[in-house]
Formats: C-alpha cells, structure tokens, sequence
C-alpha cells in the first residue's frame, strides 16, 4: 500500500525547490495551509524531519531531505513519462468522487450514472462524507471532485456552482406556522430548534440567525437527516434543513409539513469543488462538465 500520494511527493519537491511554503504554495497553486498539513503528514509517516525550520530564513534540508527529494524526483519524472507514453491497450480512467452526506441521498446516484455514461472505461470511486472529511479528502488528493455546500472552503479551492438551495422549516402538521405557505427566521426565534449533528451545518444555521439579531435555543442535534425529521413529526421542536426529501411523512409513517425560509442570506450555492485554482487535470476538467450539466437545477 502507498502511503504517500504523487501530490504528496510533489508538495515536498516544490518545497525543496523554492525555499518555503508560500513560495511553492504559488508555485502549484494551492494553499499554504494545505501544503504545510501535506508536509507534516509526509514527515509524521517518515519518522523523520525533511527540512530545518528557522524564523525568517528558508527552509533548509535536512540530510534526510535531501536524499528523499532526489529519490522523490525520480518517481516523479517517472509517473509523467508513464501518463505522457501512447499505448494502443485503452487504460482505465480513474476518479474519485466526494459528495457531502445530506446531498448524497439527492445528487450521488445521478452524478454516478452521468459520470459513466460519459467515460466508456472508468474506475469510479466515491465517499459521502463530512465537510471536514471533504475537505481532507481533497487537500490529501483522496477525492478528485467533491458535490458539497459552498461552506467552509478558503482560495485554495477552485468552486464551480451548481444551484442554489434554500433551507426549509420542518414541523407536525398541527403546529401554529404549518399553515402558511413561507416563514422568516425570525418567526422561529421563539420555537425550539432541530439541527445536524454535523458541526459545520449548525454552525452555519446558528450564524443565520445571529445575523439578523435572533437567538434561538437548540433542543435536538440530529445525526442524521430522518431522525431530524422524525423528532420534528412529533412535535419535538422545527427542523431546520437545506436537504430535505418531497415525502411529507418521516419514517415512522408521521405526517411532516415543509414550509420554506425565505430570509435572502438564507440561500446556499451547491458546489462541485477541488483542491487547487489552477486549470485542472483533463478528466476532472471534463468530469465537472458533465456534472454541471447533469446535475444543475437538481
């Protein structure tokens, strides 16, 4: 098993080569963070420090480094030589593809099929996961591609905008907003909410309201979609959720009313999005292509 990614390798050649990480960041056009997290694994994995770090002086190599840098530009040369050579025996594309877990339900399959549809030989991997775990993923060269909320990403990332979501308000059908046809955050300042477990997701719904001057009192943390949506059918306070599936019963066969929020700072762009601002690599170019028109309007 591998352990260190090519992206991996290349980070800590570009390193070596410019001196620093702000340098080598521009240089490949990613963040420094994510260069300086990248590093860091590679040296934890190693054992053992690749460069000097000194205040205000370049980053110099260690011995260590050294001898690893001339070894990793060599595997290096070799894996373009191997991208660049024609063969007449078609090779299989490879892409792995994220998708955040409460769109997964909505937007995964369909991205799958338009995806294969599309690459006659493919290896198509994908995960649902976190922001967090996106995010990693994508920083690590674990995921190619991620389909998530425009959340939480820096100038690292490049971001292509699918659509555009608004969160909905979830409640039992004999609750005293299940009537009306819209509702505004600031009639469920007063109302106990139900939010994701997800930090980043209660984080940003919290936000909202402290934006416009609310301060609402919490009264579940979900860890999934359809326990939000059940706690909500029984009365156990509103349920506040971007993702949100046209059934109006939960899963326990309760009836569940759906009314949208329609504060205008409410609106959440879906994204496709991946590591670096750069142009991208042929397939994932063409992979967010075939996305953007599959799966726009969604």
């Amino acid at each position: 098993m591998l352990y260190i990614s090519l992206r991996q390798y290349e980070y800590v050649c570009a390193v070596g080569r410019h001196g620093s990480l702000s340098a080598a960041a521009q240089h490949l056009n990613v963040s420094q963070p994510a260069l300086s997290t990248a590093l860091t694994r590679v040296e934890a994995h190693l054992g053992y420090p690749l460069f000097v770090r000194r205040r205000g002086a370049a980053m110099a190599l260690t011995p260590q480094g050294r001898s690893f840098i001339d070894r990793a530009e060599v595997l290096l040369k070799n894996a373009a030589r191997i991208e660049a050579s024609d063969t007449s025996v078609p090779e299989t594309t490879k892409l792995r593809l994220g998708c955040f877990t409460d769109l997964a339900p909505f937007l995964l399959a369909p991205a799958l099929q338009h995806l294969r549809a599309t690459f006659a030989d493919i290896n198509l991997t994908y995960v649902a996961e976190s922001f967090e775990g996106l995010l990693n993923g994508l920083m690590e060269g674990q995921i190619d591609i991620a389909i998530t909320y425009d959340l939480t990403m820096d100038a690292g990332f490049a971001r292509t905008k699918l659509f555009d979501s608004r969160p909905k308000a979830l409640m039992p059908p004999d609750h005293p907003l299940a009537t009306t046809t819209e509702v505004t955050l600031a009639a469920l300042e007063s109302y106990p909410l139900i939010l994701s477990a997800e930090g980043l997701s209660a984080q940003h719904i919290l936000g909202l309201f402290r934006q416009n001057g609310l301060r609402p009192s919490v009264a579940h943390r979900a860890a999934s979609l359809e326990i939000q949506r059940s706690l909500a059918a029984h009365g156990e306070g509103i349920g506040i959720s971007y993702a949100s599936p046209p059934s109006t019963f939960s899963y326990d066969t309760k009836r569940l009313v759906s009314v949208p929020i329609t504060d205008r700072d409410a609106a959440e762009s879906v994204v496709l999005a991946r590591h670096g601002t750069g142009p991208a690599d042929p397939v994932i170019g063409k992979a967010e292509h075939v996305l953007l028109a599959g799966l726009t309007g969604v």
